[in-house]
């Protein structure tokens, strides 16, 4: 095998093992409701124990 062709077949491996299962990217849009979400229900919580 040729030095290109053998650095192209690692890159073909190591660029299939690059996902870790995580969510998708589309998922843009739930991620920062989630976000803001806990944001605000820790506001909440500080608030009501009187740490703010």
């Amino acid at each position: 095998m040729t030095p290109s062709a053998t650095t192209a077949t690692a890159s073909a491996v190591t660029g299939a093992r690059t996902r870790t299962g995580g969510p998708k990217d589309d998922s843009n849009l739930l991620e920062h409701i989630v976000g803001w979400t806990l944001v605000v229900v820790l506001a909440m919580l500080l608030t009501q124990t009187g740490l703010i």
